[in-house]
């Protein structure tokens, strides 16, 4: 009897994901639906992210939080040396920090079914395998992306690529169209290095998850799923948003930075009905001087609405733009904003976005039709998606300098705002809305995908 009700308990999964808005979010979202169904999860996060996250701004329902170094605990990221510093860093202290807090949760009587590791930290596997404690890896980008790496990965696609990139279950692209760590190939650098190793001991894991969902997909999951145990199972978006069936989970609930909700609400509100150019390029991309001075002016030049977020001291340079050109009505300038909130709203008719897979998803399952100004990483690879195989926007191109300039910007906009692509730009979107919402619905086929993994752990771990 004692042997049955051990097995009958709740399984334990640790989460780790990379210690960064993009990477955080959809994990959480996954770890509150395995709540949902019955499964303790634990987030393993940074020092420095849990301490420099105020308590007001962490809200992850149930899940417990736990804290790793990765030798960076006062400042993070930005007090690294370099990118390869840091992430020589987060491996070696973060598998012996990861090593220490499994073996205190074990002392404490806890035991761990499963760990869910970012892809990008593929040293998480080999920590989980010294304990005997199976591993699944945890994509935030989508299958395209990932699919075009793992051939980089094999030496299937040469570097740089030619002019053409031709993998299996996905459309031809154009060498600018693929991902930059391609295109502008630096055979020395730590992030080139690191997105390309992320499947350097993928088979050692016993499941692979990602945060897309199978319609968004099709062929290419159908073709992953021929190489692992892949588990699809986004949008990874607050219940709330989608099928309404986690009732408390409006919000992400681990938020880096704060927002400036009210003010961006009551902004909105007053604005009419899909009128609005809500343009964010996430929290980590900066836009140079000239970059910025062409995107004010383009706005400008639209005469639309529209709410920018700008981080930083590139803030003040959008304001001072904005109080010269005597246009304070039209433009909101915000450091931060709420952006499911935002996108949710009626006034939002245009969302120009650099196309970070978080936004892209973000975009889709929501039904707002885009602009696709990709800057770097997967960015070109997700704009030419939304573009030309989900047809929910278009893609400015920069020129020869990497600029994007103001009437290029303008014409896209126009494009979207007022002419007929944003017409069929609006139906489309609304459609994906839909199937985004049946994905993860009950008996939808993320919502299935999720249901064998909790299987797996009740009945293999």
């Amino acid at each position: 009897m004692a042997d049955n009700h051990k097995i009958k308990k709740s399984p334990h999964v640790l989460l780790i994901p990379y210690p960064s808005q993009g990477h955080i979010n959809p994990i959480i979202q996954f770890g509150k639906r395995l709540i949902s169904k019955g499964v303790k999860t634990t987030l393993i996060t940074t020092i420095y992210t849990l301490n420099s996250t105020p308590s007001h701004n962490t809200t992850t329902t149930s899940i417990e939080i736990k804290a790793i170094s990765d030798g960076f605990d006062k400042g993070g990221y930005t007090s690294a040396d370099s990118a390869e510093s840091y992430l020589k860093s987060f491996k070696e202290t973060g598998s012996k920090s990861l090593g220490d807090l499994i073996k205190t949760l074990q002392s404490e009587g806890n035991i761990i079914n499963a760990i869910v590791y970012d892809s990008l930290l593929i040293w998480a596997l080999d920590v989980a395998k010294e304990f005997g404690i199976d591993c699944g890896s945890f994509f935030t980008q989508s299958c395209a992306v990932n699919t075009i790496y793992y051939h980089v990965h094999k030496g299937l696609i040469s570097l740089p690529p030619g002019s053409t990139v031709s993998v299996p279950g996905l459309p031809q692209f154009e060498c600018w169209e693929t991902p930059s760590f391609l295109h502008n190939y630096e055979p020395n650098g730590a992030w080139s290095k690191t997105v390309f190793g992320q499947f350097e001991n993928i088979d050692q894991a016993r499941w692979v998850f990602t945060n897309s969902f199978y319609k968004l997909e099709e062929q290419v999951i159908t073709w992953m799923r021929k190489m692992w145990n892949l588990k699809v199972i986004g949008p990874t978006l607050p219940s709330m948003h989608l099928d309404k069936r986690l009732k408390d989970d409006k919000y992400y609930g681990f938020n880096l930075f704060k927002a400036n909700h009210n003010e961006c609400m009551a902004w909105l509100s007053d604005k009419p009905k899909g009128s609005v150019v809500y343009v964010s390029f996430g929290s980590m991309i900066k836009l140079g001087p000239e970059q910025m001075e062409e995107l004010a002016w383009g706005l400008s030049d639209c005469g639309v609405n529209f709410l920018w977020v700008v981080r930083g001291k590139e803030g003040k340079l959008a304001k001072d733009f904005l109080d010269m050109k005597r246009i304070p009505e039209k433009g909101l300038v915000v450091a931060w904003c709420r952006q499911l909130d935002v996108l949710a709203h009626e006034s939002v008719g245009c969302f120009v976005t650099h196309c970070g897979f978080s936004s892209t998803l973000e975009a889709v399952s929501l039904g707002v039709p885009v602009v696709g100004m990709p800057r770097v990483s997967d960015q070109s690879t997700n704009a030419k998606y939304l573009d030309e195989i989900w047809g929910v926007g278009v893609r400015v191109k920069a020129d020869e300098n990497g600029i994007v300039r103001r009437e290029t910007l303008t014409s896209c906009i126009k494009k979207i705002m007022e002419e007929e692509r944003g017409v069929v730009a609006r139906k489309n979107a609304s459609q994906w809305k839909e199937l985004a919402k049946l994905a993860v619905g009950e008996g939808g086929s993320s919502d299935r995908d999720i249901d064998e993994f909790v299987y797996e752990l009740r009945h293999n771990c």
